[in-house]
This record gives structure tokens, sequence and C-alpha cells, in this order.
């Protein structure tokens, strides 16, 4: 192996995943494919390898372990997919068939690349679409929703619910939460029919810092129509 590649492998074991080797390698790829679109696109702010390791592919499967036991064949939307993260590193490593979404149509395009580089047709389609539109043309089509650095859990738990199947998950990779945000993502899983089934704590490798994985199932329907007009979930947001 060299360099990059031991770097990973030490990173997966770390955290408890096994990977084959192709699919380390499929790994560094995506990862290297955005360090060199990031030269004419913001993707990321990280643009050293190393770095990219631990804060894109490593903090992108800390929670693989936990959704390997929903099982086989998820059908997994990853909102506010930025350059393909964290859904294209679960979908290499798990299977199953991925949706990229993200609003912003140049990050999509450069997502649809990736995927079509890495050679994923069949595991990953990227989506150019705000999650509310996607909720009313596709409603409770997904078994989980994962979302990073994307917004406050509440507002999260919002943008889920109408995408999920019933007993569907969202996972939420957060750095922080602060009790505040913790409470009112409770208040706002009691509007829009979810329940807060965990609340995980992990520290990175080598220093690169902690985070919180928050899973919330889809366990009834809403006390309100859902999804609310588009900028709704941001402008007034539920559980506050």
């Amino acid at each position: 192996m060299n360099a990059a590649e031991e770097l990973l492998a030490d990173g997966l074991h770390e955290i408890g995943l096994d990977c084959t080797p192709d699919q380390r390698l499929l790994l560094l790829e995506h990862l290297h494919l955005v360090i060199e679109k990031n030269k004419e696109l913001n993707l990321t702010r990280i643009d050293s390898l190393e770095d990219g390791i631990y804060l894109h592919i490593i903090d992108s499967l800390i929670c693989a372990e936990q959704l390997k036991s929903l099982g086989n064949s998820l059908k997994i939307l990853d909102l506010g997919t930025g350059g393909g993260f964290p859904g294209i590193p679960l979908s290499i490593v798990l299977g199953g068939h991925v949706t990229l979404l993200d609003s912003i149509s140049k990050k999509v395009a450069a997502v649809d690349g990736f995927i079509k580089q890495l050679h994923l047709d069949s595991s990953c389609a990227a989506i150019c679409s705000r999650s509310e539109d996607l909720a009313r043309i596709t409603p409770e089509s997904f078994d989980v929703v994962l979302a990073r650095a994307v917004a406050q859990t509440n507002v999260l738990i919002e943008y889920a619910s109408p995408l999920l199947v019933a007993g569907g998950i969202l996972c939420a990779l957060k750095a922080n939460v602060t009790d505040d945000e913790f409470e009112h993502a409770s208040l706002s899983s009691e509007i829009c029919g979810m329940s807060i089934v965990s609340r995980e704590t992990i520290e990175l490798p080598k220093g690169y810092g902690h985070r919180e994985i928050i899973y919330i199932e889809k366990t009834g329907a809403p006390s309100i129509q859902l999804p609310r007009r588009n900028g709704m979930a941001t402008k007034r947001p539920l559980g506050m």
C-alpha cells in the first residue's frame, strides 16, 4: 500500500470498519476527484489528502456499521451532498442505492461526474432539488436520510419526515450538539411524527475532532402538513 492507502486503512481500523482493498481505492479516488475539482469549484475548504482522509472519508463512514444493521438494499438520501460526502463513501461501503441531493446545480453536475468516473451509476444518482420539492414528487421513498453538517437538527427532522418510509431513519452527523439544539430536536420530532432513538459520540482518529450522531426514527404521522412551503423550515423552525 502507498502512504494514503495506509492512512486510510489505519483510520478505518480505528473506527472499527472493515473495507476491501478495492473499496479503499475507490474511496481515495473519490477524494482525489473532489480535491482536483475544488481548484475550479468551491466544494470543500479541505485541500490536503491527509485532512480529506479523516475529515471527509472517515467522517462520512462513522455511521456505516450502524446503518449496516438496518439491512441490505437500503434506499438512502444524502441531503445537501456538496462534493458527495457522506453519500458516495457510504454507497461504496454499504451498497444499496444512494440519491445525492443538492440545490446548487454546479455541485450536482460535479457529483454526477464523480459518479460516472467511479462507475457507480448503478448505485448512485445526483439530483438538483430542494428537499421540500423532492418530498412532493417522491414522498416516503427512502429508508435512510443522511445529513452531514447541513442544518440544525430540528430543521433536518422537518426535511426528513416526509421523505422517509414508516420506520425510516434520519442519521444526523454533527460536530457538536448543544443542549438547546437537542431540546429543539425533541420538540420538532413530536410534531413531525419522529422519535429520537439514540445520540452517539465519537472522536475522529489523530485528534481530528469530536462528532455526534443522532438517529431519529419515523414512528408516526406528523401533526402538521409536511412539507411546508420552501424555506419555512429555516425561517420558522419547528420546536423553537
